[in-house]
């Protein structure tokens, strides 16, 4: 999900991160030896880095790399399907900011999602990290994983005109809305028909990632990972950590997934997170005497409701002419929860849809799915999807339904009012299977110590996912006090940048219990 500390969503989607929402994962086992004589081609490739001009494929890339002129930027080569190299390619973008000094190494770095660009997180973590020992000796690197944003193929499902026309909204069984059989099948084709292929659809998921990971590794020139992740990026570093333990050096996870928990209840106790921040959102909303939901915080709710379920039957406007219906609303919501700064916007507009208007939640769902002013989509929100298809465990339409019931339980803001007959898996469909056992990076033997950080207020990766990741890992924990998603690379906290400075640097891990706070 970056772009100004952003918050990683699926505005009208559902898959978590999953994010938006939703922000999802461990694997199968694996050598951590590469295969030299099938893969000594991809790891023994030379990056010719250049100019990064003909690498930004959104608005907001474009104006990264124009404030970062020093960046440079490459393509890395890797196999499409490991155990055949030689079935096919990919290539992935590569952006590097050189360290300020002299260089001991690289900082790999993943901005979550999935669908994340790795580019632009490696622009925003250096700005970031800018005053800290990190860019003074390290450079920063950042991948656009395989299928997401600048790589080739890249993951299409749905053109900018639909996608304006009616939100990016995918078969899915968190939000709004009946489906069949053929809708999903429907969907799953036109992913595969856009986005290279089936055989490449199926070969997108985060183990794949984790050996792309490694092969960047050795053509950096690093004998071992040093490496940041965010949100989802906890799932390929552990991923990573399963596969190539004697390979890490050092791991940040920040806003950690729960590793123990399988997919369907990963999902509820992300969506009973968004409840809480928005119980939060409506206290503070309630003690103000204008407050769109009223002054009475027993009602907060159920007025909540009464303005955003005719949207179901009656979409809002908006000044551009594009339409604002429940599920576009909803998502906008889930995504403005992601940190406590944004809630006065969510506030504002949901006032402004009591008059008929959009515009507002508009705003806020075309920031997190990174669409442009001349109406360009990122494939933000088509990579997410399909990613998530890779790694989840599936399920049947029964346990669907099961499910959806169970999340709108957990957190009622997002209940429609209606039953949840309908629900489906938007993956029933897809391509391909999980490589990822549940639960994930378990029982790692020979990983150096780790450190993962989570935020007490995390509305998307609650803090005890990271309590158990860092448990699970035998590594650090660094507690942050605040209501947000993902701090490790925002520079806002001179507690944070120290603590991850010295871990990074020198490899010290704070004290059992050391606590930094975002209030």
């Amino acid at each position: 999900m970056l772009r100004k500390h952003t918050v990683r969503t699926i505005v009208a989607v559902a898959l978590a991160p999953a994010a938006l929402l939703l922000a999802s994962c461990g694997s199968a086992p694996a050598s951590e030896t590469p295969a030299k004589a099938d893969l000594s081609s991809f790891y023994d490739q030379e990056l010719q880095f250049e100019s990064c001009t003909d690498y930004a494929v959104t608005e907001l890339q474009e104006q990264a790399f124009k404030n970062i002129p020093s960046a440079e930027c490459a393509r890395l080569t890797v196999p499409v399907d490991y155990d055949h190299p030689s079935e096919g390619t990919t290539k992935l973008a590569v952006t590097r900011m050189a360290a300020r000094g002299d260089a001991k190494g690289s900082v790999v770095v993943n901005s979550g999602g999935p669908g994340g660009s790795g580019q632009l997180q490696a622009l925003n973590a250096f700005v970031g990290l800018k005053d800290t020992p990190i860019t003074e000796q390290y450079d920063i690197v950042g991948i656009d994983p395989r299928g997401v944003s600048a790589s080739s193929p890249a993951i299409d499902c749905i053109s900018d005109k639909q996608s304006d026309k009616t939100g990016f909204v995918f078969p899915a069984g968190v939000l709004q809305g009946s489906w069949t059989a053929e809708d999903t099948e429907k969907a799953a084709s036109e992913c595969v028909k856009r986005s290279g292929g089936e055989k490449f659809v199926a070969e997108v998921g985060t183990p794949n990632v984790a050996r792309d990971m490694d092969v960047l590794r050795e053509v950096l020139g690093d004998e071992k990972l040093t490496y940041i992740g965010q949100s989802y990026g906890t799932r390929l570093g552990a991923i990573y950590a399963e596969m190539f333990p004697s390979k890490v050096r050092a791991l940040v996870l920040d806003g950690a997934q729960d590793p123990s928990l399988q997919s369907a209840e990963r999902k509820i106790t992300q969506y009973a997170g968004f409840q809480r921040s928005f119980d939060l959102m409506a206290d503070a909303c309630t003690k103000q005497p204008d407050c769109v939901l009223g002054q009475d915080r027993e009602r907060a709710l159920e007025r909540f409701h009464d303005i955003v379920r005719p949207l179901i039957d009656k979409p809002v406007t908006t000044s551009s002419g594009r339409p604002v219906n429940y599920n576009t609303a909803i998502g906008a919501v889930i995504g403005g929860l992601y940190q406590s700064t944004t809630w006065p916007t969510v506030q504002a507009g949901i006032e402004e849809l009591t008059h008929g208007k959009g515009d507002a939640l508009l705003a806020l769902s075309d920031g997190f799915a990174e669409r442009g002013s001349q109406g360009v989509w990122s494939n933000y929100l088509e990579a997410n999807v399909v990613i998530n298809c890779m790694d989840e465990q599936r399920r049947t339409p029964e346990e669907e339904e099961q499910l959806r019931a169970k999340i709108w339980a957990k957190a009622p803001f997002l209940d429609p009012g209606e039953s949840v007959k309908g629900a489906r898996d938007g993956c029933e469909a897809m391509p391909g299977k999980t490589e990822i056992t549940y639960p994930y990076a378990q029982n790692i033997n020979g990983l150096p110590e780790t450190l993962t950080i989570s935020i007490t207020g995390d509305p998307t990766t609650p803090y005890q996912g990271g309590v158990t990741l860092a448990d699970t890992l035998g590594g650090a924990l660094l507690t942050v006090e605040g209501e947000q998603h993902t701090v490790a690379m925002a520079g806002q906290s001179p507690c944070v940048n120290d603590v991850v400075s010295d871990y990074v640097v020198d490899l010290e891990v704070p004290d059992k219990g050391a606590t930094c706070s975002l209030k």
